[in-house]
């Protein structure tokens, strides 16, 4: 006998197309079950103003999807998981990890180059990251950073407009939309580090819903989940959100892993980094140690100053 489910969803092309990628695995796995889609609009979605990283509140395009989740009006969520809050939301879990793919940062340039070298000196290059931004002011100095937010073709379309030279963004969005020819260069994630978790989707269940956990589950994929566990444990550990500056890749390889995470201040003067290697096994110890490093080497006084410029209402992206 068939059984129905109901996904939650984002609205929005990108998250669209990626919960239908998550309906079509289950649909290969489990030709029974058939999946109907419920599109649910995000805090995230109706405010297209706010500068992410003078966020206080967390899960800013992820709450109304829990919401919905345990009001048992959806059976599971799926969410870009660098999205999700770190501290997960009593009775709902990460049931699959799915493959991860192009977790790196990417460059949109009207003219088109091929390394952030060759942008021409005081480019105005558009991004919504205190990452992003901390990261693009270490290496060039001399860039005009914009605050830019909307959904990936909005982002496009403002960069064609000519206002801006050049914008930054999560490679993932831009291949799921099948966009790539719009990519001018791809940033090497050892030394641009992507946000935790960055190009994984998760698909998010409750505790208690045994029947949909099983059928869930079988989208797990070992190596992404352990890897976004080591980067999403530098969050916790460190006691930040995900807009602060502060990225994490992790790669694996059979037993053993290593894990790059930085802090930054928000100018880029300041930047800290950690590389780290451990089992594999243990994701969450090896992202605990990495960012007791950061933060012993300043990034306790680099978050508290970040903490003082948001209740200023300071900063720049």
């Amino acid at each position: 006998m068939s059984r129905v489910l109901t996904v939650a969803t984002r609205r929005g092309d990108l998250a669209v197309v990626q919960t239908q990628s998550i309906i079509a695995a289950i649909r290969q796995r489990h030709p029974d079950v058939e999946v109907r889609i419920r599109e649910v609009t995000s805090e995230g979605d109706r405010d297209r103003q706010t500068i992410l990283w003078q966020l206080k509140d967390t899960g800013f395009f992820t709450s109304r999807l829990e919401d919905v989740l345990l009001a048992c009006e959806a059976d599971f969520a799926v969410h870009s998981f660098k999205d999700l809050p770190t501290r997960p939301r009593e009775g709902l879990t990460v049931a699959a990890v799915c493959r991860r793919r192009y977790p790196e940062d990417c460059v949109l340039a009207r003219e088109p180059v091929g390394s952030l070298d060759a942008l021409g000196a005081g480019a105005r290059v558009g991004t919504s990251s205190l990452r992003r931004g901390a990261q693009l002011r270490h290496l060039r100095g001399d860039l005009e950073l914009v605050p830019i937010r909307g959904n990936v073709p909005t982002r496009i379309g403002k960069l064609h407009d000519g206002d801006l030279d050049a914008i930054v963004l999560a490679r993932a969005g831009i291949e799921r939309l099948d966009l790539a020819a719009e990519i001018s260069f791809v940033f090497d994630p050892h030394r641009f580090l992507p946000a935790p978790a960055q190009g994984a989707l998760a698909v998010q269940t409750r505790c208690n819903d045994e029947a949909t956990n099983e059928i869930v589950a079988t989208l797990d994929d070992p190596p992404a989940r352990v890897a976004t566990d080591a980067e999403r444990e530098v969050l916790t550990a460190m006691k930040c959100g995900c807009h602060a500056p502060v990225g994490a890749y992790a790669e694996v390889a059979g037993d053993e892993m290593v894990l790059a995470a930085f802090i930054a201040e928000p100018s880029g003067c300041r930047l800290l980094r950690s590389r780290m290697a451990g089992p594999s096994a243990k994701p969450h110890e090896l992202g605990r140690k990495v960012a007791r490093d950061l933060l012993d080497a300043g990034g306790r006084e680099i978050l508290d100053e970040l903490e003082k410029d948001r209740d200023k209402g300071d900063g720049t992206t």
